[in-house]
């Protein structure tokens, strides 16, 4: 039964997302405190988490980036907040998913259960394990390597590909990636993404990966796909 930890300090929203999750075959821990969520995630640690924003001691993008310190859990921002700056840091953060209040309860479930079925076969990694027997990336340097070799990439190029080498096999939409790595670029048009994935997959190519790395999925978006 997988695991939820829900972070709402709102009891109407709380007790109508508990009988959601438990409804659907989900173990829930409700806490209504930032600390109380850390606390919980420190003693168990969940398959996912739900963070409202907003909460009495803090705010759920605080959280995030307390777990994010030695966690690659999938998150979930439930916020009554819908402005175009707290999408892109909540997904900045590592965020798997943001939701508007007011929402669905139904559709709750089934974006957790979505996400879940995608980091099933993602392995465990910390927020700093961005390496893999193909890939390395260099922050400080921003720059990547790939089978050894320093790869010639534009800054957006750079962006891309970080961003999807810091969460393997995670699906990311085109409208995600213009947030993460277009955002002080607001007019770019979506197919530039298609068009940097493609100069991307020629310049991997070239530096001797053997496998297809950057995987379509159709009508959902780019992942990575780290193989040996």
């Amino acid at each position: 039964m997988p695991h939820i930890l829900l972070l709402e300090d709102e009891p109407a929203i709380a007790d109508t997302l508990l009988y959601a999750l438990r409804s659907d075959g989900f173990e829930v821990t409700h806490v209504r405190l930032a600390r109380e969520a850390l606390a919980a995630f420190a003693q168990q640690p969940p398959d996912l988490a739900i963070l409202d924003v907003g909460v009495p001691d803090g705010n759920g993008f605080d959280v995030c980036r307390a777990i994010r310190k030695s966690s690659e859990l999938p998150i979930i921002f439930l916020t009554a907040r819908n402005e175009e700056i707290d999408r892109v840091l909540g997904l900045e953060l590592g965020a798997d998913d943001y939701v508007s209040k007011p929402f669905s309860p139904r559709e709750v479930c089934a974006r957790v259960r979505a996400i879940l079925r995608r980091s099933a076969g993602r392995p465990a990694a910390t927020a700093n394990d961005h390496h893999s027997p193909l890939l390395q990336l260099d922050e400080a340097a921003q720059r990547i390597r790939c089978s050894g070799q320093w790869l010639a990439l534009t800054r957006y190029e750079y962006r891309l590909l970080a961003t999807l080498l810091k969460r393997p096999q995670r699906i990311f939409s085109r409208a995600e990636l213009m947030d993460l790595v277009w955002a002080d670029a607001p007019d770019t048009a979506d197919r530039t993404v298609d068009a940097h994935v493609k100069l991307l997959r020629a310049k991997l190519r070239e530096a001797g990966a053997s496998a297809e790395l950057i995987q379509t999925h159709r009508n959902m978006g780019y992942s990575l796909q780290l193989v040996a």
